[in-house]
């Protein structure tokens, strides 16, 4: 996608008018992360479009490259399976720029502790085999975003999610935090922006106003399926319910917060 400068963006919400929404009203912009949870993926699901925050700095101590894995029966602590990344321009490393540390190991450890975790499940074999492109990339780029992103893209996939997938590194915001993921909303047409719960603690609605954003607080419920949704990867829900399962709740969740959204259409 070219990229778009912001020297017309409106100053105001007087000079701001609907744009045109070529990928969709409903925007989601998270960074790629390894086998998301399932509130991350419930997200996503509910967007039009995904824009992949891949130009800020890598966290550690975040999802970016890794995931928590739970047993099907819930017996014992949730697991680790995590990515060795390197850094080459250290704490200032960006997503993008992050590096696979051990590739061969890492797909090995990914292999190992999802069969550890899910192989008795009848839902299994199917991923596995669906697995394979992700298990592949390990082989073909050294860029650690790649691989996340595959992964985040194959559980779409498996629920059938239909939406466009854009890049922040493609496209020229300013600002930080509320500022800039307001800028790349407007750039992409967004009517309304899905905002999780983490986010809603430090974001600014003002500046998405300025466009005629709608800011959307999603939230995903606490019981059934979704009770270890904000901690666990939504691999874990989908061995235990299946794809078709887990769509209907997604399509569900994905209805009753967009009835929420009191924006009119544009």
């Amino acid at each position: 996608m070219t990229p778009t400068r912001l020297s017309s963006a409106p100053d105001s919400t007087a000079g701001s008018l609907c744009p045109d929404l070529p990928y969709g009203e409903v925007c989601a912009i998270h960074q790629p992360n390894l086998f998301p949870r399932l509130t991350t993926l419930a997200k996503l699901f509910t967007a039009d479009y995904w824009i992949v925050l891949d130009d800020v700095q890598f966290a550690r101590r975040d999802y970016q490259h890794r995931a928590r894995l739970a047993s099907l029966d819930g017996s014992g602590q949730p697991q680790w399976l995590s990515i060795a990344a390197h850094l080459p321009h250290g704490r200032s490393t960006t997503i993008r720029g992050a590096r696979l540390a051990d590739p061969a190991r890492c797909r090995r450890r990914v292999v190992q502790l999802l069969a550890d975790h899910y192989r008795h499940s009848p839902h299994w074999p199917p991923f596995k085999r669906r697995l394979e492109p992700v298990l592949a990339a390990f082989a073909r780029t050294d860029r650690l975003a790649d691989v996340t992103e595959l992964s985040t893209r194959l559980l779409l996939e498996e629920v059938g999610w239909r939406g466009r997938i854009l890049h922040s590194s493609d496209l020229l915001a300013r600002g930080e935090r509320s500022q800039r993921l307001a800028d790349l909303a407007w750039l992409t047409g967004a009517a309304t922006y899905l905002c999780g719960t983490g986010g809603m603690r430090y974001l600014a609605p003002a500046a998405f106003r300025v466009h005629s954003i709608e800011v959307l607080p999603f939230q995903t419920p606490g019981s059934g399926i979704w009770a270890a949704a904000r901690e666990v990867s939504a691999v874990h829900a989908l061995m235990l319910v299946g794809s078709c399962a887990l769509r209907r709740e997604l399509e569900g969740l994905r209805g009753r917060v967009l009835e929420s959204d009191p924006r009119p259409g544009c």
